[in-house]
C-alpha cells in the first residue's frame, strides 16, 4: 500500500461540513453567509479567560490578512488555514509530493491533506507562543480559583484551539453553503472595521492626539499653526505621514487601481455546439489567480519572522534581535515586511529606532530592506499565482475540460478538449505570471504609502479585490437563479 493511499481514509475520516445535495438558493446562501459574518464578530469580542495583560501578540503586525483579533477565541485567525496551503503547495510544486492536480481522486486528496494540516498547524501556531512565554496566565485569576498557572495556561491553549477549529469550520461553511469563501470574507470584515476605526477613532494616542483620521484634523486644525505646517519640510511630512494625508490618499487609490485592474480582461470567444447562435466568452482577467496569493506570500513572511523571534528568545540571535515582535538587525530584518512609511523613510525610520533604543540602520540596510519586500512580494506574488490555479482547478487543462463538458467550443477549432486547453495555454499561463507580479507591485506601493487605521497596503488591496469578486459572485448567483441552464458551465446542479 503506497503512503497516499494509507492516508486517504484518515483523511475521509476527518470532521467535515456536509455538501449541500442540490442547488442552494441565493437567498439561504446569502443567509448563510451573513450568519458566518455576525459569528465572526461575536466571536472577535470573546476574550480569552485567563489571559495576562502582559502577553505578547506576536502577529499584530499581520492582523489585516490573518483575520484574527488580538486576546480574543479568534486569536489566530484564518493563519493556520493559509500556512497549510503553503506548506502543501510547495510540497506539491517541489514534487516531494507527486499528484495530478487536475485528477479529481488527487484533487480530493490534496483537500484532505490541507485539512489535517490546518488542524497540525493550529497546534504549532498557538504551542511555541505559549511555550515561549509570549502568552502568559494571569496568575491573580489562577490564585484566586485555588488552581495553578499551568492549569490557566493549558485552558488558553485549548481556548486558541477551538478558536482555530471553528474558523476553518466556519470557512467551509461559506464555501458550501454561502457565496465566495469564509477566508475572503472574514478578510473584508477585519479591514472594513480598521479603516472605519481609522477614520473616526477620537481615542488619543501617547501624544495626546486624536488616532482617527477626522477627529485628528479637528485637534490639529484647532491646535496647531497651519501655515507653519504646509511651508516647512518637516511640517509638511508630519501633514503626510502622521496627519495621515498620505494614507488616505492611498487608500483611495488602491481603492480605484484594483477596480480598474480587476475590470482588465482578455475574453476569449465561445461557442455553443449544439445550439446555433449561441454564443459566450470565457473571460481571463488580468489578476487571473485573484489577490489571495498575497496571503501565502504575506504569510510567509509572518511565519519566518515566528521562528526567528522565537529563537531571539531563547538567546539565539544569529538570524536577528527583536524588541518586541518588532527586528531591528539581522537577516529577519531584512525579510520583515514593510508596512508603512516609518519602515522606509529615514527620518521617521530613526525616530521609529531610536523610539525603541536600538541602533538606527544605515542607508543601504534600509534601502536594501525594501529591495527584500520588493523580491518578497512581485516574485512570491508569480509563483503563489502560478500555484494557486493549479490547485484551485482554474489551470488550463482544468478550465479546458470545464468549458468542454459545458458543450461550448472555440470557433474555428475542433471540438476536443485538446484544442481547446492549447488555446487556453496561449493566455492563462502568461496572464498569470504579469497578473501575479502586477499585484505584487501594487501590494509594495500600497505598503510603501501606508493605509487608513494600519490595515496595511496588503490587507487594502485584498479586501477590495475580495469585494469586488464578491459582488461578481453575487450577480452570478442571481443569474443562475434566473437562468438555471447557466449552472451547468459552472458545474453545478
Amino acid at each position: 500500500m503506497s503512503f497516499k493511499e494509507s492516508l486517504d481514509p484518515i483523511f475521509k475520516r476527518l470532521p467535515a461540513v456536509a455538501s449541500p445535495e442540490g442547488h442552494v438558493h441565493f437567498k439561504k446562501k446569502l443567509m448563510w453567509t451573513l450568519g458566518v459574518l455576525v459569528l465572526y464578530f461575536a466571536l472577535a469580542n470573546v476574550p480569552l479567560f485567563g489571559l495576562s495583560a502582559d502577553s505578547i501578540d506576536l502577529f499584530e503586525q499581520y492582523r489585516a490578512f490573518f483575520a484574527g483579533a488580538s486576546n480574543s477565541l479568534i486569536l489566530l485567525g484564518i493563519g493556520p488555514i493559509v500556512t497549510a496551503s503553503i506548506v502543501l503547495q510547495l510540497l506539491v510544486g517541489a514534487d516531494v509530493i507527486k499528484m495530478d492536480l487536475s485528477n479529481p481522486s488527487d484533487q480530493a486528496f490534496f483537500q484532505g491533506a490541507q485539512k489535517f494540516m490546518v488542524f497540525v498547524m493550529i497546534v504549532l501556531e498557538a504551542l511555541p507562543q505559549i511555550l515561549g512565554g509570549y502568552i502568559q496566565p494571569d496568575l491573580n485569576l489562577a490564585s484566586s480559583l485555588g488552581v495553578s498557572g499551568t492549569f490557566i495556561t493549558i485552558l488558553i491553549f485549548i481556548q486558541i484551539c477551538i478558536g482555530g477549529i471553528l474558523i476553518l469550520f466556519m470557512d467551509e461553511v461559506v464555501s458550501k453553503w454561502g457565496i465566495g469563501s469564509g477566508v475572503g470574507l472574514f478578510i473584508v470584515a477585519g479591514v472594513s472595521q480598521q479603516i472605519v476605526t481609522g477614520l473616526f477613532n477620537w481615542q488619543a494616542d501617547s501624544s495626546g492626539i486624536p488616532i482617527g483620521f477626522l477627529p485628528k484634523w479637528v485637534y490639529i486644525i484647532q491646535n496647531e499653526e497651519l501655515l507653519t505646517l504646509f511651508t516647512t519640510g518637516q511640517g509638511l511630512l508630519y501633514v503626510l505621514v502622521s496627519g495621515g494625508i498620505l494614507a488616505l490618499v492611498s487608500t483611495i487609490l488602491i481603492f480605484l487601481l484594483v477596480v480598474f485592474v480587476e475590470s482588465t480582461r482578455i475574453e476569449i470567444p465561445l461557442a455553443h455546439s449544439a445550439v446555433r447562435g449561441a454564443r459566450g466568452k470565457f473571460p481571463v482577467k488580468l489578476i487571473y489567480a485573484s489577490v489571495l496569493p498575497m496571503i501565502l506570500v504575506r504569510a510567509l513572511q509572518a511565519n519566518i519572522q515566528l521562528i526567528g523571534l522565537l529563537l531571539s528568545g531563547r538567546g539565539i540571535t544569529i538570524f536577528g534581535e527583536y524588541v518586541g515582535s518588532q527586528p531591528i538587525n539581522g537577516i529577519m530584518y531584512y525579510l520583515a515586511p514593510i508596512n508603512s512609511p516609518y519602515d522606509w523613510i529615514p527620518s521617521l525610520v530613526r525616530d521609529s529606532f531610536s523610539g525603541m533604543g536600538a541602533p538606527v540602520p544605515a542607508l543601504w540596510q534600509i534601502g536594501l530592506h525594501v529591495f527584500f519586500d520588493a523580491l518578497m512580494l512581485i516574485g512570491g506574488g508569480i509563483i503563489f499565482a502560478l500555484f494557486w490555479i493549479e490547485t484551485t482547478g482554474m489551470g488550463a487543462k482544468q478550465t479546458a475540460q470545464k468549458v468542454f463538458n459545458s458543450g461550448m467550443q472555440i470557433p474555428g477549432f475542433r471540438r476536443n478538449v485538446g484544442s481547446i486547453e492549447k488555446v487556453m495555454l496561449r493566455y492563462i499561463p502568461k496572464v498569470t505570471v504579469i497578473g501575479g507580479a502586477f499585484i505584487g507591485l501594487l501590494t509594495l506601493v500600497a505598503s510603501l504609502l501606508g493605509t487608513l487605521g494600519g490595515a496595511g497596503g496588503t490587507g487594502l488591496l485584498l479586501a477590495v479585490s475580495i469585494v469586488y469578486r464578491l459582488y461578481e459572485d453575487i450577480a452570478s448567483e442571481q443569474m443562475m437563479e434566473m437562468h438555471p441552464m447557466i449552472r451547468s458551465f459552472f458545474g453545478q446542479d
